[in-house]
C-alpha cells in the first residue's frame, strides 16, 4: 500500500501499526502470566494514558492538586479489583470520586475555571482509568476463562482499529464526521465491522467458552463500541489541542491514540458478558 500510494507515505500508518503490535504484545504477555501481573500492567497503562491526557489540558498551577487526587484514585480503583469487590469497583469512580473531586478545587481556589477543571479531570478518569480497569477485572471475575476473554477482546479491538485506519487512509472516500476525525470513513467502518465480526466468529471457540451466537454478536458489539470510542477520543483531543499543532501531531503516536477504542470496548464487553452469561 505504501508503494502504491506514495502520497500517503507520511509514516503515520506504520507508526500506528507498530504501536498496536506493541500494545497487543504487552497485554498478551501480562495476561498469560497471571492475573496480578495483568492487573499491575493495566494499572500502569491507565496511569500513563491519564498522564498523557492531562498533558493535553491547558491547566493552571492550582489544578495540580486536582490531578494529584486523580492519580491517587488509580491504585484504589485497582485495589477493588484485587480484592474482587465488584460493588465498590463499579461505583468508586462514577460516584465517590465524581462527588469528592470538586472539593480540592473549591478550597481557597475560587470559581474561575472551576467547571472546566473538574469536568475535564472527571472525563479523563472515566475513560482512561474506569474504562481500562475493566480489562483487569476479567481474570478476577472468571479465573478459568478471563485470560482468553481479554486476548479475544484485545485482538478484535486492535484488528478493528487497524482495518478501519488502513482502509480509510488508502481507500476511503466518504468521511463519517470530518470535523471530528477526517481519517474515519464509511468504507473503513464497513470493512472493519465485517472483518471484526468474521474473525470473532472464527476465534471465539479457542478463547471463550461461549456459543456461536456470542461469537457473532460480540464481534458486532466490539466493532461498534470501538468505533464510538475512537470517535469520542478524537473529538476530545481536537477540543483540547485547538491551536497546538505540534502537540497534536505528537499525541497521534501516544498512549491515548492506541487505547482510545479500548476505553469503550472494555466496559461494554464486560457488562455484556456479565448481563447475558452466568459465569462472571
Amino acid at each position: 500500500m505504501k508503494r502504491n500510494r506514495p502520497d500517503q507515505g507520511d509514516g503515520m500508518t506504520q507508526a500506528r501499526i507498530r504501536a498496536w503490535w506493541g500494545m497487543f504484545f504487552i497485554v498478551s504477555m501480562a495476561t498469560l502470566f497471571n492475573k496480578v501481573v495483568a492487573l499491575l500492567s493495566i494499572m500502569v497503562l491507565a496511569f500513563f494514558a491519564l498522564k498523557e491526557y492531562f498533558s493535553m489540558i491547558k491547566s493552571r498551577k492550582h489544578d495540580r492538586r486536582l490531578y494529584l487526587w486523580a492519580y491517587l484514585s488509580i491504585p484504589v480503583q485497582f485495589y477493588w479489583i484485587f480484592i474482587e469487590w465488584y460493588g465498590m469497583f463499579i461505583v468508586f469512580i462514577p460516584v465517590y470520586v465524581f462527588l469528592f473531586l470538586p472539593l480540592p478545587r473549591l478550597i481557597n481556589k475560587g470559581t474561575n475555571g472551576f467547571l472546566r477543571s473538574v469536568s475535564s479531570t472527571q472525563w479523563g478518569l472515566m475513560l482512561m482509568v474506569f474504562g481500562l480497569s475493566h480489562l483487569a477485572f476479567f481474570q478476577f471475575a472468571t479465573p478459568a476463562y478471563g485470560a482468553g476473554i481479554v486476548l479475544y477482546l484485545v485482538i478484535l479491538t486492535t484488528l478493528g482499529d487497524m482495518i478501519h485506519h488502513v482502509t480509510s487512509r488508502y481507500f476511503g472516500k466518504r468521511k463519517i464526521v470530518p470535523t471530528a476525525n477526517p481519517y474515519l470513513t464509511w468504507e473503513g467502518f464497513v470493512c472493519a465491522f465485517l472483518m471484526t465480526t468474521a474473525v470473532s466468529y472464527m476465534i471465539y471457540p479457542y478463547l471463550t467458552p461461549l456459543d456461536p451466537a456470542f461469537g457473532l454478536y460480540s464481534g458486532m458489539l466490539i466493532s461498534l463500541s470501538g468505533f464510538f470510542g475512537s470517535l469520542t477520543i478524537s473529538v476530545l483531543k481536537r477540543d483540547l489541542l485547538i491551536g497546538d499543532g505540534d502537540k497534536s501531531r505528537a499525541m497521534k503516536k501516544g498512549y491515548i491514540s492506541i487505547v482510545d477504542s479500548l476505553t469503550y470496548t472494555s466496559p461494554v464487553f464486560f457488562h455484556f458478558i456479565r448481563y447475558f452469561y452466568d459465569f462472571m
